[in-house]
């Protein structure tokens, strides 16, 4: 039996692995580049699975518009694109990929972490501007004495905490879901919100996009942190009040921020860019090659089982609208 594919997603996935799996039960793949709601439920028309991106969004109006419609795969971590409940209400499975790029974001999250640190991209200008002059990145500071936090201490921030070890770095950590004891294994230190904030001299956001997330990061929070603490988000774009982070680095309430996500994606011509103590990359925390393969192979096995009626081994819970 052929089933319909629709995958918004042709960027990220590797083309000749997703055609190599979805071969396997005779499917028959469309590309689109639907990303908005209307656009995308016109596309889904007789489809059997949807394959996503962060950008495409999966709203009631798709759900009820794939009338045949068994599952939406994530092809990526998280789920606040996709509408999980009206999914789970009209019977559509959910799944993500949770594990593939776990070794990638945390070492990005340490490669911005550094580059804020040692002003790297201000260097790299400098000299190419045909300077040879180290004042230019005044002040810095060492990394080795100083206390990170970690806002959220799921599989990416524990494997950050992890490759912290034997930097002489003092590690703590946020995460009202998490048990001490998970934190204790690896030397973390549970703390509060308002604790972390005003003891960390990095902060770096592995939080979901949630309700409760949302801005998380606003006027009030920058203004518990250090002045001369940085921010690193390889989390998600919305945890951050964008407004609130230009005015807190402008105003010299914060020493600098490393962003690989925004709100929106793109961001276009934002103020932050205007900013020497920013340094950004574009969503691309979780790239290597390998993961790239990974993604795809993960994410295309488990709509297959999908459809074959079998049980998927990363659902996303519906209880939870969390994996």
């Amino acid at each position: 039996m052929s089933h319909k594919v629709v995958v918004s997603d042709t960027k990220v996935m590797d083309g000749e692995t997703r055609a190599a799996v979805l071969d396997a039960v005779e499917a028959t793949v469309k590309t689109t580049a639907a990303k908005e709601p209307a656009a995308v439920a016109r596309a889904v028309n007789d489809a059997d699975a949807l394959i996503v991106d962060a950008g495409t969004q999966v709203t009631a109006e798709v759900v009820e518009a794939g009338d045949s419609l068994k599952v939406v795969g994530r092809a990526g971590i998280g789920v606040d694109n996709i509408d999980v409940r009206a999914a789970v209400d009209a019977g559509v499975r959910v799944v993500n990929v949770p594990d593939y790029s776990v070794e990638e974001v945390s070492t990005h999250t340490f490669a911005l972490t550094l580059a804020c640190l040692r002003k790297i991209p201000t260097f790299d200008r400098s000299v190419k501007r045909g300077e040879w002059e180290w004042t230019v990145g005044q002040p810095m500071r060492r990394l080795a004495g100083s206390t990170v936090g970690l806002v959220a201490f799921g599989k990416l921030a524990s494997r950050f905490a992890a490759k912290l070890r034997g930097f002489d770095v003092d590690v703590v950590a946020h995460d009202p879901y998490v048990p001490e004891y998970r934190m204790g294994d690896l030397g973390v230190e549970s703390v509060t919100f308002e604790t972390l904030l005003a003891d960390s001299d990095i902060v770096s956001l592995h939080a979901p996009l949630t309700d409760e997330t949302r801005e998380m990061v606003d006027a009030d929070a920058l203004d518990r942190m250090r002045d001369d603490a940085l921010l690193v988000n390889t989390a998600r774009g919305g945890l951050v009040d964008e407004t609130a982070l230009y005015d807190a680095l402008v105003s010299g309430d914060l020493g600098g921020a490393g962003l690989d996500v925004r709100e929106p994606e793109p961001p276009g011509d934002a103020p932050l860019h205007d900013l020497d103590s920013v340094v950004c990359s574009p969503h691309v925390a979780w790239y290597s090659e390998e993961s790239r393969v990974e993604l795809t192979q993960t994410v295309a096995e488990d709509v297959i089982r999908v459809l074959r009626g079998e049980e998927p081994e990363n659902p996303i819970d519906p209880a939870t609208g969390w994996f």
